[in-house]
């Protein structure tokens, strides 16, 4: 718990993926009154998100496997993308039952970023596991809080969308920062221990 990493980590799943809990909280009202979706047809239309969050748990697992910190990066930038999308082109029904797909599919960051955690955390990797579930609970109510706010503030049901690629974008800068600090720290270590060896 006294490594900045694991926080700064713990941060990125907590406000890097509170977009989805942004359009999430809200799907009901945006597909009937902006898509054009009848109430009846809101637990079809899920199903696409649900798909998608089965595909991208899924691929997630396999890209971590690959490569993690590209897999994290590249989900992240599909996540963006994916909530742009459902942003501009909610009152279409087709684009948006490919945004929610697309939004499920953003899913995949869950593994990668368990892998990452429980890389970071040494030897607390159980722990490391159980606060991974914390942050997207946290995520859940930024998420929410914030796509309430706006359209509390009149911006509109589609405004979550918005809200969702703003944190997407926040959770990047926040894992840019995460690798920086890794490399600072490896960097200082192999001159602390050249010191070490040199007297």
């Amino acid at each position: 718990m006294k490594r900045p990493l694991l926080w700064i980590t713990l941060a990125t799943a907590a406000i890097g993926f509170g977009g989805m809990f942004s359009v999430y909280s809200y799907i009901t009202p945006t597909l009937t009154q902006v898509s054009g979706f009848e109430l009846s047809d809101v637990p079809l239309v899920l199903a696409f998100w649900g798909l998608g969050m089965v595909f991208g748990n899924l691929v997630g697992g396999r890209l971590a496997d690959r490569n993690l910190i590209r897999a994290i990066f590249t989900i992240m930038v599909w996540n963006v993308l994916s909530l742009a999308l459902f942003a501009c082109g909610a009152s279409h029904k087709l684009v948006v039952l490919i945004a929610l797909f697309m939004i499920g599919c953003g899913f995949a960051l869950v593994p990668a970023l368990q892998v990452r955690l429980m890389e970071v955390a040494g030897q607390a990797q159980t722990l490391a596991a159980a606060l991974n579930h914390s942050a997207f609970n946290l995520s859940n109510a930024i998420g929410a809080s914030l796509g309430g706010w706006s359209i509390a503030l009149g911006w509109g049901w589609t405004s979550t969308g918005w809200v969702g690629c703003a944190l997407a974008l926040f959770g990047i800068v926040l894992m840019v920062l995460s690798i920086g600090y890794q490399r600072a720290s490896a960097s200082n270590e192999t001159a602390h221990l050249a010191k070490r060896w040199e007297h």
